[in-house]
């Protein structure tokens, strides 16, 4: 028993509810998150199978197909360049627009081969004693065919030179001159043999 005197709030009926703060707690409902989940689940493991499995059975969408295209074929120089090559086989004996006329029959003679068989006349122009013969010798033991050997009675000459009376005989001129190192190759009608060799002063 209390010490305090009854009042109105120690009349409480007997068959009455609770009310206020003697009222039983009652359970709020609370959302459950498991459908949420295995939805996410389920579609993520479906999204794998897709990603994993289908492009391996072939199984590929219309589209992909259409997306690997092969590369067209790229174009080439080939024809540009067909016209410089197909300029560039003609003809080396044609004249080109820089060459001079007088170049002409010096490619045409040049091309020829060296005729040893023509005949040599090699001459003393120097008066060295034995020049002409040791001249001589060099032209034969190169398989030159000599002609004549002696003493040069022409104009004096100042240094070696080589004539040749026709045009198609420039070419063996040059190779006597090629063998003996003689520089000077001059082309005179007036010569009667084929090809002369006339050591001036000075020859080695």
């Amino acid at each position: 028993m209390t010490k305090y005197a009854r009042d109105e709030f120690d009349q409480v009926p007997q068959n009455t509810s609770r009310q206020g703060v003697h009222r039983d707690a009652q359970d709020t409902a609370r959302p459950t998150l498991w459908p949420v989940l295995t939805v996410g689940a389920v579609a993520l493991v479906l999204g794998l199978a897709a990603y994993l499995i289908l492009p391996n059975l072939g199984l590929v969408a219309p589209n992909a197909s259409s997306s690997v295209s092969t590369p067209a074929p790229q174009q080439t120089d080939a024809s540009p360049s067909a016209a410089p090559s197909e300029s560039s086989s003609a003809p080396s004996g044609e004249p080109s627009p820089g060459t001079s006329p007088s170049d002409v029959p010096s490619a045409t003679t040049s091309a020829a081969p060296v005729d040893k068989t023509t005949p040599v006349a090699v001459y003393n122009g120097a008066g060295t004693a034995g020049l002409a013969g040791r001249v001589a010798g060099l032209v034969q033991g190169d398989g030159w065919t000599l002609s004549t050997v002696g003493n040069w009675g022409g104009l004096p000459q100042q240094t070696s030179v080589i004539f040749y009376n026709a045009p198609e005989q420039k070419v063996n001129a040059e190779a006597l001159g090629a063998l003996l190192g003689i520089q000077s190759i001059v082309e005179s009608p007036e010569v009667q043999q084929p090809l002369v060799v006339v050591a001036g002063p000075g020859f080695q």
